[in-house]
């Protein structure tokens, strides 16, 4: 008696089309997986962005204690919305009050807020930015709230309504990332 074995040679059309569809499920996984990453670190850049900006000003308050209400306008700040101070207290020949001082470092900080003194990398997509602190510029709680567009959609906890007016972060306010700072500065 013999046995006839069938020895197959080579692969079937059937295994080729299961590895290419396996190989693809995989590729468009690891795609996908990139395109989240790209935007979470823009996010989070975003976010650190802000972070440094409200310190910085916060700094610049606690440097300028005499003048802190020069700091608080009366309007929402966002963009470019301050005009070059008449005072460049920058410059060593110019002599400087504590509210120039304060008018001035405000329109510089409005400026690296949208990106004007970096090169190339821009600042906070659509910012809106809240100061509140005691009237009269007080010893207290000094609060800075800086608001911007983010690349995706976000459930914003009522934290701060800062910028949730302006229309500039969706029809129901679902690209608004806010980031909320504050501190205790003495006036003396």
């Amino acid at each position: 008696m013999r046995f006839s074995f069938n020895k197959q040679r080579g692969i079937s059309l059937i295994e080729v089309l299961v590895t290419l569809v396996l190989i693809s499920i995989a590729l468009l996984g690891s795609a996908s997986l990139q395109v989240l990453s790209k935007r979470s670190n823009y996010e989070s850049a975003q976010r650190t962005v802000a972070a440094q900006l409200a310190n910085d000003l916060l700094a610049r308050m606690r440097g300028n204690r005499g003048a802190l209400d020069g700091y608080l306008p009366e309007f929402t700040l966002g963009g470019t919305t301050l005009e070059v101070p008449a005072a460049d207290c920058t410059d060593d020949a110019v002599s400087c009050t504590g509210d120039d001082v304060a008018a001035y470092e405000l329109w510089q900080w409005e400026q690296q807020l949208a990106g004007v003194m970096e090169e190339g990398t821009g600042g906070l997509l659509e910012p809106t930015v809240c100061l509140d602190g005691p009237v009269g510029g007080d010893a207290g709680v000094y609060q800075v709230a800086i608001a911007w567009r983010g690349g995706t959609e976000h459930l914003n906890p009522e934290i701060n309504d800062c910028g949730s007016d302006s229309d500039l972060y969706g029809d129901n306010n679902e690209f608004r990332h806010v980031l909320v700072m504050q501190t205790f500065i003495d006036s003396n």
